[in-house]
């Protein structure tokens, strides 16, 4: 056994993009830290994310992003939009079905939720989550089971988890 060299993960890469069909977007609900938005934009463009909606957050293209995507927003196309439900609109007219991953009363388990059509996650802000009006646009509420005594992730990483599982329920053999 041995390490991939830089061909050797373009050709496992490239089959795993074969094997995966779907769109998956993000919205990103008022996700203000500069560095997690960029952790955000480092997975989304390796995860191939279809496109991104800011709404009241902070956009790829400041400097302090840059810094944890490692210029990997050159491969994500985004808009900043308003605010969430305006954000939640968008991608429905772009024809995805929009889940929000936040712990709600209504919220089922992640592995549970519709991810079977082109989905669109909603993630919020890192303290008080996605707003209630961008809640009520969605077309489910999922969260993420955590069976330690932390009540919550970091956004970055519970975005990580979304997009991995939503991209795993994709794959075909």
């Amino acid at each position: 056994m041995s390490q991939l060299d830089g061909t050797g993960m373009k050709r496992l890469h490239r089959e795993w993009r074969r094997r995966t069909d779907g769109r998956l977007a993000l919205i990103l609900d008022g996700v203000q830290n500069p560095f997690n938005v960029g952790s955000v934009v480092r997975t989304a463009a390796a995860e191939r994310i279809d496109h991104v909606w800011i709404a009241a957050g902070t956009a790829p293209d400041h400097d302090k992003v840059n810094k944890t995507a490692l210029g990997t927003a050159r491969y994500l196309t985004w808009d900043v939009v308003e605010d969430g439900p305006a954000a939640v609109a968008a991608a429905k007219a772009a024809g995805y079905r929009v889940v929000a991953v936040e712990l709600t009363s209504s919220a089922v388990p992640l592995h549970e939720a519709d991810l079977a059509t082109d989905v669109a996650l909603v993630i919020g802000h890192e303290d008080r989550g996605v707003t209630p009006a961008t809640l009520a646009e969605c077309d489910q509420t999922a969260f993420i089971p955590q069976l330690g005594k932390v009540g919550s992730l970091n956004v970055a990483a519970a975005t990580a988890i979304a997009i991995y599982e939503a991209r795993r329920r994709r794959w075909t053999d």
